[in-house]
């Protein structure tokens, strides 16, 4: 069966392609957001919206740079912050800081209308807006109904999160350990309608600028000694955080008969 990325970037559709024995095509829709501090909110909404605009199976993903010295900012709000501030100020901000630690988040949601087997991951029903607030697709550039949420003890956890991740890493055999799946189930008004979550994680450092491949925060994410940016897309693929929770979709979609 077909797998419809949503998506504008083709370079994600190439990049699941590698991952996927299963067709996948592109499918551009504008898939409208939630504000939330969860990116795995984000993309089961995103997913709900994509899969009733299609009628068949959707894939959609939501990312995120996750700074330990900013409690995890910009986070959830990395579109947001990018399209604002740019890597430039964001590298300004974080040289400040004694600790240049972070964490690329990434989130693949699957949708197809069915139910899905249990699971030992957690089973999340409280998903939906989450206290979130909806916006279109052009929020990303300043048009948000509201601030980003912040708390104190939600920060907190954040930092440490993002911190303890940093020694997690994975080899690339080890991959499909860096990701977490759970299932979600939004009081949206999709009751029954169940999405697939998929995480991965990459630790790294904010460093100044370089290097001319890549987009959004990569030329200033250094993962092994190079930023994202200074990496083939193949290299980066490998280690990327979409790269690892397509990895884990992609072992876990292959062993179904979905």
């Amino acid at each position: 069966m077909t797998l419809r990325f949503v998506t504008t970037n083709p370079g994600k559709v190439r990049e699941a392609r590698e991952h996927l024995a299963s067709p996948v095509e592109q499918l551009e829709f504008d898939t409208p957001e939630i504000q939330a501090e969860d990116l795995g909110a984000v993309a089961a909404h995103k997913a709900r919206a994509a899969y009733r605009h299609a009628g068949e199976p959707v894939v959609v993903d939501d990312s995120g740079l996750f700074v330990g010295a900013f409690d995890g900012f910009p986070g959830p709000y990395s579109s947001y912050v990018y399209d604002r501030l740019g890597i430039e100020r964001v590298w300004r901000l974080a040289r400040e800081e004694d600790d240049r630690a972070a964490a690329f988040r990434g989130v693949v949601a699957y949708c197809d209308g069915e139910e899905f087997a249990a699971t030992p991951e957690p089973v999340d029903r409280d998903a939906g807006d989450r206290d979130g607030t909806e916006r279109s697709p052009d929020a990303r550039t300043g048009s948000a109904r509201r601030s980003a949420p912040r708390s104190r003890g939600g920060e907190a956890a954040s930092r440490e999160a993002t911190r303890e991740r940093r020694g997690q890493d994975q080899a690339g055999d080890e991959r499909a350990t860096a990701t977490t799946d759970e299932q979600v189930r939004g009081d949206d008004g999709d009751e029954g309608l169940p999405v697939k979550l998929f995480e991965g994680v990459v630790p790294g450092e904010i460093v100044a600028p370089r290097g001319d491949g890549g987009f959004g925060y990569d030329p200033i994410f250094e993962y092994d000694d190079r930023t994202f940016a200074e990496m083939e897309p193949d290299e980066k693929n490998a280690v990327s955080h979409r790269g690892r929770a397509l990895s884990k979709f992609a072992e876990w979609y292959e062993a179904t008969d979905r």
